[in-house]
């Protein structure tokens, strides 16, 4: 190997001449490569002066070139015989060549003669040594371009995401702006709420409420007034059935039982027909004018009551019952819709329950009147029945002075200028953009509500909830046993050992403690709140029931059970005046905006009379089924409305129409959001888990995908 190098290195420039054949190089390129071994400038045969300094500057390293090309052409011809020594040195000597060569040559010069000796050395096949070496630039130079393109796509990438990353940008900044507007209406909401709790009672504001309430004095009145007098009543109508078809006096008797019961039971089928018609009234002619118009019912039913004993007709009696039923319905759908839509906001817990209020003082007046020594006797009873007609006259003049609601001007009938006039005489003061503001931002809130009929209502997924609410809150004030108490007071006290004029004064207390109790529960609305108090009647209400089936049970067996049977009928009455007797009438109008409230109240009252009616008729079977038992129902369902109202039922103190809407909007989409979720789930479960070979085939994927790395910058 020495001697190879040897020789190789004492080679002559004519040996390079000789094996020129051989070689197969053109004489042009050895005579240019003898020029540059030599450091002869090759410049001149370029055009740019630049390139005596390239020359220069890499003299050295041409030389080596040179002699490299000259001693691997000598090797060729002395050692044809020795191919191992041949193919070791000519990789030896390609090896720099081919290196070199882009290196050491000026881009004009390969394409010269130089240019055309490293191409021809670079092309002739020697030896696979060779072979292999120029597979492996081919395949070097297939690895750069793909490198190349995809350097491309990567920058191809990178502007596509700059642009993304400038898009996000402006969507953030556009979050910015939504954040602070709605930070700076958070804002403005929270001071036009402050402005609204500043708000009191003013006298024109009372005015109205008590002209308005008139109308739940009527109904409280006429559902107490047909009991004490129940022994009169059916005598009359024994008389006159006697005198119009004779008959033997104990199936008359009989008779006459079944047409008071109707007389009774039938106050409540027109309550449910003018309950259930209050808010189509309500939408067509305004609070105001359809509370008048009613009183017009009213007058013609007070009418036909008190003058049913001159003709001897209890058809007239019944018929007269009917019609102020239908008055009282319609006075329970608009009245508790007026006054909260008059009422300020701090004030509107404790103006909501003045409707409850009306109803019992109606009913303690109808017990004080009844009493055998006032009306209820053969001679006054029917004036008993008769005198509803002065509070309708009342309320007939007195609301008409009263101003339409504020909310129904400017939302349902677009008229402001009307809305700002009621609302200056209500609040008695000028400054009233703040509930102004507050109705425009409930009307925003609520166009697409703005007509909701009653199939709408039901039909509508956002209202059901609401919707549910109302209507078990009317049942837990009619089911809950109080008309039990109410209707049959009198019976009660006697099968708890009383005497008949004991049982009577008794009847009268609960009138006054259902008085006293609710003028109690009046600042409490708006401190405690109305799902409070709720709870708390409920759950007194609860545990009495329990003690009134106790001491009905055991009354015979201890003598002074008499005594607790009273004690928890009254403690009964008094959970209820607390929560259940006023504020199912109240939430339901705050539960729904300006749009399905009046549907929504329709069919609350609807169900309220109805349950009325149920109990009405189904208490004397009820009572003779299950005797000491009676109240045990009643028990079970209180539990239920309990639990119902701890779970379902929001709080509503202190907050407008709009947030208490808000409320149910974010539970629905929780809900919505949990169903997905489940559905989700479910679809998952249905498939079949993969087995132990698909996840190692899936996380081997994920380690090594198909499409080789991720790309990165």
């Amino acid at each position: 190997m020495r001697s190879s190098c040897h020789s190789i290195s004492s080679g002559s420039e004519s040996d390079l001449e000789s094996d020129y054949e051989n070689v197969k190089l053109p004489r042009s390129s050895l005579h240019d490569l003898r020029r540059q071994s030599t450091g002869h400038n090759v410049s001149g045969e370029m055009s740019d002066g630049r390139h005596v300094e390239y020359n220069s500057r890499h003299s050295n390293t041409r030389k080596h070139f040179a002699r490299s090309a000259l001693q691997y052409t000598n090797s060729l011809d002395r050692n044809k015989s020795g191919d191992e020594m041949l193919t070791g040195t000519a990789s030896t000597m390609m090896q720099p060549l081919v290196t070199l060569a882009p290196m050491v040559l000026h881009p004009q010069m390969t394409q010269g003669p130089v240019g055309h000796c490293v191409s021809a050395l670079m092309e002739m096949p020697t030896c696979p040594a060779l072979c292999e070496l120029r597979a492996q630039i081919q395949e070097l130079s297939r690895s750069v371009e793909t490198c190349t393109r995809e350097v491309v796509d990567v920058r191809r990438e990178v502007g596509t995401l700059r642009h993304e990353v400038s898009s996000v940008q402006g969507v953030k900044d556009d979050l910015d702006d939504i954040r602070e507007n709605i930070e700076r209406l958070e804002e403005q909401t929270r001071k036009r709420k402050l402005r609204l709790l500043e708000q009191g009672l003013t006298c024109f504001l009372a005015y109205s409420i008590f002209s308005a309430v008139l109308g739940m004095f009527q109904f409280g009145y006429n559902t107490g007034v047909i009991n004490a007098p129940q022994s009169v009543i059916e005598d009359f109508i024994v008389e006159a059935y006697t005198k119009r078809y004779g008959g033997i006096k104990e199936e008359v008797r009989n008779r006459a039982t079944v047409i008071y019961a109707i007389a009774v039971a039938i106050f409540a089928v027109g309550g449910m027909i003018g309950g259930f018609g209050g808010g189509i009234l309500a939408n067509k002619l305004g609070r105001k004018r359809g509370l008048l118009l009613n009183n017009l019912m009213g007058i013609a039913g007070a009418c036909l009551m008190g003058f049913c004993k001159y003709p001897n007709s209890y058809e007239m009696l019944i018929i007269g019952r009917f019609i102020i039923g239908f008055y009282c319905g319609l006075n329970t759908s608009l009245v508790p819709m007026y006054i909260s839509e008059i009422a300020p906001l701090t004030l509107r817990g404790g103006l909501g329950t003045v409707n409850q209020l009306g109803v019992t003082i109606g009913l303690l007046v109808s017990q004080v009147l009844g009493i055998q020594q006032l009306l209820g006797n053969p001679e006054g009873w029917h004036l008993l029945l008769g005198i509803t007609l002065c509070p309708a006259i009342l309320q007939l003049v007195l609301f008409s002075f009263c101003p339409e609601s504020p909310r129904h001007l400017l939302i349902t009938k677009n008229r402001e200028e009307e809305a700002r006039k009621a609302l200056r005489r209500l609040r008695a003061s000028h400054h009233i953009e703040a509930d102004i503001e507050e109705m425009k931002a409930e009307e925003r809130a609520e166009q697409a509500e703005a007509r909701t009929t009653l199939c709408q209502l039901i039909r509508t997924t956002s209202l059901r909830n609401p919707l549910v609410i109302a209507i078990v809150m009317q049942l837990s004030q009619q089911l809950s046993g109080i008309n039990a108490v109410f209707y049959y007071s009198t019976v009660l006290f006697k099968n708890a050992g009383l005497s008949e004029e004991a049982a009577k004064y008794a009847t009268t207390g609960i009138g006054v403690i259902m008085v006293t109790m609710t003028l109690i529960s009046i600042p409490l609305m708006d401190k405690a709140g109305r799902r409070t108090l709720h709870l708390w009647g409920l759950g007194g209400m609860f545990i009495f029931s329990i003690f009134i089936t106790i001491s009905l049970l055991v009354k015979e067996l201890i003598q002074w059970v008499t005594y607790l049977s009273v004690v928890s009928v009254l403690l009964f009455v008094v959970f209820f005046a607390v929560g259940p007797g006023s504020i199912p009438w109240m939430i339901t109008a705050e539960l729904f905006s300006q749009g399905p409230r009046p549907a929504a109240m329709s069919l609350a009252v609807l169900v309220n009379w109805m349950a009325n009616f149920l109990v009405g008729i189904g208490f004397p079977a009820l009572n003779a089924g299950l005797s000491s038992y009676v109240f045990l129902p009643f028990s079970i369902l209180l539990a239920f409305f309990w639990v119902f109202t701890y779970r379902k039922v929001p709080e509503t103190r202190n907050k407008t129409f709009e947030e208490i809407a808000a409320i149910f909007k974010s539970r629905e989409d929780r809900r919505t959001l949990r169903q997905t979720w489940m559905a989700q789930m479910q679809h998952l479960s249905t498939l079949a888990p993969p087995s132990a070979q698909e996840n190692t085939a899936l996380l081997a994927e994920e380690k090594f995908p198909k499409d080789g790395p991720r790309k990165t910058l």
